[in-house]
């Protein structure tokens, strides 16, 4: 059964992981809203996730091929269909702003058994990869330059781009910080197929220069996403764009990562990852 929390536990831990807080200050004030040390501690594994829960599809499923690789300019993970029949289009993986890890390699083996060729790109290799522990990378993604993220990005879609072995084209799909990334590998891509963003935010320039469909999933308790969500798409529409955005009510950022027991939703990441397929196969086919 989902567990169920004080919203203010989550708006907290939320702040926290997208770089407003120490880990000290984090729990201090955890320690505040719940009314003692022994209540933050209880609380705290289910806000934070639990990769021991990230494998739903196993890395050695027969059904799939999947590698860790390195190709000029990025090193990742890489994961196809192990029969070629239809031929695959490829997807860019973006992960959380807590790197490559069990989950984001998880969520690569159930897009491929979709029917894509997957590339999670680690945005971290030339920092010597994502570390195991959490707090670490995500000070070290937020330490990373526009320019590496934007030639991380570049290298994976001319990787993909490339493969002899898929329909041609290349479209993305990333989850928070990812998300970010796939808008603005939009904005610079003019020959990416599709993206897909969940909770990502928004490009502040060049939208203008969005080639891409974009399927834009939101969170409806996620106001520092979402506070520039109607701009967003106001000029998509006004620069007549091609996209769909749809908002979840009453869940949280993160509600489609099932190894986070206070976010995770299941009803609307089904539904989410349900129009995801449906979306990257109408434009990648």
């Amino acid at each position: 059964m989902q567990e169920k929390l004080d919203q203010r536990f989550i708006t907290l831990f939320d702040r926290f992981t997208h770089g407003g807080m120490t880990r000290r200050a984090f729990m201090a004030r955890l320690t505040t809203l719940t009314g003692s040390a022994a209540a933050a501690q209880a609380i705290l594994p289910l806000l934070e996730n639990n990769y021991a829960r990230a494998e739903t599809v196993a890395a050695t499923d027969p059904r799939l091929v999947g590698e860790d690789v390195k190709f000029p300019g990025t090193a990742g993970y890489l994961v196809r269909p192990a029969a070629a029949d239809p031929v695959p289009g490829a997807v860019i993986l973006i992960h959380e702003n807590r790197g490559l890890n069990a989950h984001i390699r998880d969520v690569a083996r159930r897009l491929a058994l979709e029917g894509f060729v997957v590339y999670a790109p680690d945005y971290l290799a030339a920092q010597g990869g994502t570390p195991p522990d959490a707090d670490q990378a995500r000070d070290l993604i937020g330490a990373l330059k526009p320019d590496a993220v934007a030639a991380t990005s570049g290298a994976a879609f001319r990787v993909l781009s490339s493969l002899s072995s898929t329909t041609g084209k290349v479209g993305a799909m990333g989850f928070c910080w990812g998300g970010g990334q796939v808008n603005a590998l939009a904005v610079a891509e003019p020959m990416l197929a599709a993206g897909v963003v969940y909770y990502g935010m928004q490009p502040r320039t060049g939208i203008d220069r969005i080639k891409a469909p974009l399927l834009l999933h939101y969170a409806g308790l996620d106001d520092r996403i979402n506070a520039g969500m109607a701009a967003y798409g106001a000029a998509l529409a006004a620069q007549g764009k091609v996209f769909e955005a749809y908002v979840y009510d009453g869940v949280n950022h993160a509600f489609n990562n099932d190894t986070n027991a206070a976010r995770h939703d299941a009803r609307a990441a089904a539904l989410a990852w349900g129009r995801t397929v449906a979306f990257l196969k109408k434009y990648l086919a």
